[in-house]
């Protein structure tokens, strides 16, 4: 976008200016602050445990911490090494929640001419409404804070109702869910992939019937939160016809990106809703002093931690995802993973975007579904090298599984030089795959409290926590 770079300066300027009278712009000295040059040497990047000090005194009520007054809501989210995150919303930044959804729906009704969908009904996958008070702050799941503010015109056509949404237990909420949308003209639905994939699961089991005949005028999947090409092919088996979807980047430390065009690759960076993006290299993030950019500097298929500054009062703050640009006019970017999701037990740091490309391009050759995957290093102590170990749960398998993880690891190299090295090194063998039963995944996120919502499981982890116990998942 012609103006996104002067909307990323004038957003700066103004952070500073508010940030400046805050007990965080005090101690940082932000009055001292006039370019970011300077800004990157007063404020470090942080994540949110080096944010908390802050939190913990908004929490006991007190005003002008990290913004000007106190935040309008707390979004609670789980995070990986923190617990319970509290993360603030404020006045000044809950448009950017609730008009970015806004604008990503009236990019695509201005592109396609497709305005049907917003006569039907609608829906939305979301976490409980319902909010507690946490020094004094209303305090709930980000999803359930946004329910709070979606406009009256839409309102009367939003489903499940508000009743149904407080229901905290996923599998009661979605039967619950499923009688209130089975008889109805349902033309948009939104939600994490795999939660709208349990959706229509159970609508298919109760009519014996595909999604499009179902809800005939469905014609819009709103989606986020995860890459989409591995729910891809069973979502689309699941309707029986191809419609249009729109992904979109939000988390509750903001809404960054949406897809603005269904024609074209990546997703639209919000430049001019009161966040100023910073961006590191992927590989600098653990690193003392990393490399800061800003927008104006980004280049083309590099790969960076993104880390934002914002109106809710989050300072040069890691969120925790990596993106890649595929245009700088406009500013459109992919997201590629996790910083903190990634394998590098033996060297390699492969990372989410590797992974998911080398196993849905195997799949899509041979027409295999995949429900859901992740992936483990297995260190061997005895006998044996070690390896990489592929939990998959295939909708249907492949003829021969190890020819299939032939291909697999031969493209996962291909992708990674590293992971490359090491396994023509016989420093690693070839990589494994244990198949999960059906539904195994499912059973899982249950066991550990984390089914529906907006809770996924991770593509990487650098340890065998999450490998060791779905073992009693394992297909027999």
């Amino acid at each position: 976008m012609v103006t996104a770079v002067p909307d990323q300066e004038n957003i700066f300027k103004s952070l500073i200016k508010t940030g400046k009278v805050t007990e965080f712009g005090k101690d940082h000295r932000l009055n001292e602050v006039t370019n970011y040059a300077q800004y990157k040497q007063a404020v470090q990047i942080r994540d949110y445990e080096q944010l908390k000090p802050y939190i913990s005194k908004i929490k006991e009520g007190k005003h002008n911490i990290l913004w000007k007054g106190q935040p309008i809501y707390f979004a609670k989210t789980s995070g990986t090494t923190s617990g319970t995150k509290y993360i603030p919303i404020t006045k000044d930044s809950i448009s950017n929640h609730i008009n970015s959804a806004r604008n990503a729906l009236l990019s695509y009704m201005s592109e396609s001419g497709n305005s049907r969908f917003a006569d039907g009904k609608m829906i939305f996958l979301s976490g409980s409404p319902t909010l507690e008070r946490i020094g004094g702050v209303p305090t709930g799941r980000l999803s359930g804070i946004v329910n709070h503010h979606i406009p009256n015109y839409l309102r009367t056509n939003q489903l499940p109702s508000y009743e149904t949404n407080c229901v905290e237990d996923w599998e009661t909420k979605l039967d619950k869910i499923i009688e209130e949308t089975i008889n109805q003209n349902m033309t948009l639905i939104s939600g994490i992939p795999p939660w709208v994939q349990m959706y229509f699961d159970k609508l298919m089991a109760k009519t014996g019937k595909k999604i499009k005949d179902i809800f005939p005028d469905f014609s819009v999947l709103v989606y986020g939160g995860v890459n989409f090409e591995p729910y891809k092919a069973k979502l689309f088996e699941s309707i029986g016809k191809k419609i249009d979807s729109i992904e979109t980047f939000p988390a509750s430390e903001g809404f960054f990106a949406f897809q603005d065009s269904q024609n074209e690759e990546g997703l639209l960076l919000n430049t001019d809703s009161g966040i100023f993006f910073e961006f590191v290299p992927a590989g600098e993030i653990f690193n003392e002093n990393p490399t800061r950019l800003s927008l104006k500097d980004v280049k083309v298929g590099e790969n960076y931690a993104l880390i934002i500054n914002s109106n809710a009062g989050l300072w040069a703050y890691d969120i925790g995802d990596t993106v890649k640009f595929v245009s700088t006019n406009p500013y459109r970017l992919v997201v590629t993973g996790r910083t903190k999701h990634f394998i590098s037990a033996f060297g390699e740091h492969v990372i989410g975007e590797e992974v998911e490309y080398s196993l849905m391009k195997i799949a899509n050759e041979d027409n295999i579904h995949i429900t859901e995957f992740t992936v483990a290093p297995y260190v061997s102590e005895g006998e044996g090298k070690s390896y990489h170990e592929w939990f998959i749960e295939f909708e249907n398998k492949p003829e021969d599984i190890s020819i299939f993880s032939k291909r697999l690891d031969e493209t996962l190299m291909n992708k990674n030089s590293y992971y490359a090295d090491l396994i023509k090194g016989n420093i690693l063998r070839p990589l494994k795959i244990t198949p999960i039963r059906r539904n195994g995944f499912i059973d899982y996120m249950k066991s550990i409290g984390k089914l529906g919502g907006q809770n996924k499981v991770p593509r990487l982890s650098n340890d065998r926590k999450i490998a060791d116990q779905l073992v009693q998942w394992v297909e027999n």
